[in-house]
């Protein structure tokens, strides 16, 4: 073969090589340019409960009715929103890709799961007015008259920079459930590891509530679930073993895959006021332009708590206190707001400190929560200070009230614990989200058939 056939063979194999690696991709809600995007937010569009007149909770989820989610109903939309760190004005586009219950992305395409065209244009965004850091407000609602979906399953929008998706400025990730089968589940803290420790464990029962017409196969075959506990990637649980199973039934009772750390109550902090030192914060400074937040200094939790003398309750940490929390959300918030908090409210450099006597060994310690997209990375990763014998970590927040807690991942570790700072509770108020996922023989993706949250209580 000549060479310059040889070349040409070899660039189309790497070529379908990168393809084939881009297309294996984990996708979750990421911002790709943290420095120029922040505060990306997915939640209803009408963000109260007309039934329970609350506000609905910011992880949200879509359901498909009729073999549609338009937007007929308010209740049954999101809202998408960012800030871009200037007041420039950028040509945003979005489009969505459809995903398997891995996360990964299916074999189908636009015209399977979409209704109307497969790209919008942003085009709602207001500049910030009267802030110390200048930034704009982008945001659109989805579903919409041009875009709509029919399918059920799991969803990543992506959003990019003039026209070029090489240009991805972030990905915000949801799902859409058409329930086709009926779920119930409890935690129980008589687990098969130890009893009124340290762990939950959940025991789940799935109803189908129809026979597949036909079908040889067992219902393990078909069905599955997937759980994560507070919107977390790291610890979730997937397509974990039935203990029995049934014609049209799925029980997952003392299922040891079905375990997790307690953990404890979320920290919190509230930066509503420029003026005042809300919830947990120490001082506020004025450095120039910038605001600073310092917040108090805060104090291990957990096994780590030991090397500071601090009084453990056996292997579980500090004793448990119970104190309302979030489960790991946010809430954007100020004080003094004329017309629009996502306009007005300030940006502000947030200081967090962790008093620990020694850093932890093989591995780090990292803020984590909604306000970090539940991933350990370097926006989040804290450093130590062997003089002053603290961890440190400063990022750019906008106002309001923040959920947040210390995790400690190992180098060679993909779930973090919570062991070592925070402790860990069987008392602990946790949200549970599970998911049933269902493929028929010969189908080309994974259906979300079910989808229901739980808050553990004792």
């Amino acid at each position: 073969m000549p060479l310059k056939k040889q070349i040409i063979l070899v660039i189309i194999l790497l070529y379908g090589c990168l393809n084939a690696i881009a297309n294996n991709a984990i996708y979750h809600t990421a911002v790709m340019r943290p420095d120029e995007i922040k505060s990306l937010r997915i939640r209803y569009a009408n963000l109260i409960d007309i039934r329970s007149n609350r506000v609905k909770p910011e992880r949200p989820f879509l359901v498909l009715r009729d073999g549609v989610v338009d937007n007929s109903d308010p209740g049954n939309q999101l809202e998408i929103s960012f800030d871009e760190m200037s007041h420039g004005v950028h040509q945003y586009t979005y489009t969505i890709k459809h995903l398997n219950s891995d996360w990964r992305e299916s074999n189908l395409i636009s015209s399977d799961y979409i209704q109307g065209f497969t790209t919008q244009d942003i085009t709602t965004y207001e500049h910030s007015l009267n802030t110390s850091i200048n930034y704009t407000h982008y945001s659109f609602v989805f579903p919409n008259d041009e875009m709509m979906l029919s399918t059920s399953g799991n969803y990543a929008i992506q959003i990019y920079e003039d026209g070029d998706m090489d240009k991805t400025i972030a990905y915000a990730c949801f799902s859409v459930v058409e329930p086709k089968v009926a779920i119930s589940a409890k935690t129980i803290s008589q687990t098969d590891i130890e009893y009124n420790g340290r762990y939950q464990q959940l025991d789940i029962d799935i109803q189908v509530k129809q026979r597949d017409n036909g079908s040889t196969t067992s219902i393990t075959d078909n069905y599955w679930i997937v759980v994560r506990q507070n919107g977390r990637l790291d610890n979730q649980v997937v397509r974990p073993k039935p203990t029995y199973v049934e014609p049209m039934r799925l029980r997952y009772i003392h299922q040891k895959e079905l375990i997790f750390e307690g953990g404890n109550e979320y920290r919190r902090f509230d930066s509503y006021s420029t003026y005042f030192a809300g919830e947990h914060i120490e001082r506020i400074a004025r450095d120039h332009s910038d605001y600073h937040v310092l917040l108090n200094t805060d104090a291990l939790h957990g096994q780590g708590a030991i090397y500071s003398g601090s009084i453990v309750s056996d292997k579980c940490g500090t004793p448990y206190i119970n104190e309302p929390d979030a489960d790991g959300q946010i809430v954007i918030n100020a004080e003094r707001v004329l017309y629009d908090i996502d306009t007005e409210a300030e940006y502000m450099y947030i200081h967090w400190t962790l008093k620990s006597e020694k850093p932890m060994e093989n591995g780090h310690v990292y803020v984590a929560g909604d306000l970090f997209e539940n991933v350990y990375g370097s926006r989040n990763r804290m450093f130590y200070d062997p003089d002053e014998k603290c961890y440190f970590l400063t990022a750019l927040m906008k106002q309001g009230g923040y959920d947040y807690q210390y995790h400690v991942l190992g180098a060679m570790e993909t779930q973090a614990t919570l062991l070592k700072t925070e402790g860990s509770h069987w008392e602990t108020e946790n949200e549970y989200t599970i998911y049933v996922y269902y493929r028929p023989f010969g189908s080309r993706y994974d259906q979300l058939v079910g989808l229901q949250t739980l808050r553990s209580s004792y």
